[in-house]
């Protein structure tokens, strides 16, 4: 099942967020490069182009309908496929921001630290990560999978695909033998969604999706509302009606020695 950006983007201001807080602790650069990695449909590349005017903005992802969204977005860049784990630039570069696609990378830890050793002196790792796999809307995708209406189709074949996030010491200890300094923080997000509903089609644009892969296609929609229940559930509505999703997020940048 691919990505869709028409889905991801049904949120684009709550999931633009981070991205501004990340961009927002970067340092001036040195010349170089600027490089989107996990660019998507280029709602970070448009702040990266904002903010750094001066230098050449490349946009890396590998799912064709992202980069598709991004070159309609912003066709004065240029946007180009990369499968991140084992991604280099051409030249050592200014600036490696990644908003949101680290988590997904098996092994990044050892894929970050690599990426320091392209980029030139004084430039930027600056990397975001959702940090939200025990939280109600996550695992409420484990316990609806667990269901014996759908169990049968998971057996065997768990379709989380992606670990825990290593702790903070781990992402330390990767970039400090190459970086002057590291940055290193997390911050909670409430979101305020209108519904359970929405929550859940929240989670169709990005974490429920390999669950829905292993489905037979008449078989989703019995899964998503079995799934809508559970987030009724766990996130009781605030007095306005509204539910708020709480989302942690890692943040981590690093410069350059």
């Amino acid at each position: 099942m691919g990505w869709s950006a028409a889905q991801y983007l049904q949120f684009e201001d709550e999931r633009t967020r981070p991205a501004r807080d990340l961009l927002a602790q970067v340092p001036d650069l040195p010349a170089g490069a600027v490089y989107d990695l996990g660019c998507g449909p280029g709602n970070s590349t448009e702040l990266l182009l904002s903010r750094f005017p001066g230098h050449a903005v490349v946009g890396i992802d590998s799912d064709a309908d992202m980069l598709a969204a991004a070159r309609r977005r912003l066709p004065q860049l240029t946007f180009e496929f990369g499968d991140l784990s084992a991604w280099t630039p051409p030249a050592p570069a200014a600036l490696f921001y990644a908003n949101a696609v680290f988590q997904w990378v098996p092994e990044h830890l050892a894929v970050l630290a690599r990426l320091m050793d392209h980029l030139v002196p004084g430039g930027v790792l600056a990397v975001q990560m959702p940090d939200n796999l025990g939280e109600p809307s996550h695992v409420a995708m484990d316990a609806t999978a667990q269901d014996a209406r759908w169990a049968r189709h998971f057996s065997g074949n768990h379709p989380r695909p992606r670990a825990p996030l290593p702790a903070p010491v781990g992402y330390y200890d990767a970039l400090s033998p190459r970086a002057g300094r590291v940055d290193i923080w997390h911050t909670i997000y409430n979101h305020p969604m209108a519904d359970a509903a929405a929550i859940v089609e929240w989670v169709k644009g990005t974490g429920i999706r390999p669950y829905l892969a292993q489905l037979p296609e008449h078989d989703q929609a019995g899964f998503l509302e079995a799934y809508r229940q559970r987030i009724d559930q766990a996130y009781p509505p605030a007095a306005n009606g509204r539910r708020l999703l709480r989302f942690p997020r890692l943040f981590v940048v690093a410069v350059r020695g």
